[in-house]
């Protein structure tokens, strides 16, 4: 059993040893890119659980289907507002979503 292993990593061995070194940077760059492509898509199409997403992406990348779901999640999950608050209460009681105070509908109080 161990004689098998043994041969694996040799032969492993060998093949990185072929490997040039800007083939071998390019091959991770692509590898890493596609592990967290969710994570881009999230933060390109500006999507509010970007941190989640992000955060999630490491375990989903060991599943395929965990990692195409996340895939999912990130291009049709709920957009961030405008100025980048997600959904903080105005000095008025109205939540900001790119409307100043002052023109806001009134909030029925």
């Amino acid at each position: 059993m161990f004689t098998d292993l043994d041969q694996l990593i040799s032969r492993f061995s060998e093949l990185l040893s072929q490997i040039s070194p800007l083939k071998g940077f390019l091959f991770v760059v692509f590898f890493f890119t596609v592990w967290f492509l969710p994570a881009i898509a999230a933060f390109f199409l500006n999507r509010k659980h970007f941190r989640k997403i992000l955060a999630a992406n490491v375990p989903a990348g060991l599943s395929w289907i965990a990692w195409v779901a996340l895939l999912a999640w990130a291009v049709t999950g709920k957009l961030r507002d405008k100025d980048g608050a997600e959904g903080q209460i105005a000095s008025d009681g109205n939540k900001e979503a790119g409307v100043s105070g002052k023109h806001a509908a009134p909030s029925g109080r």
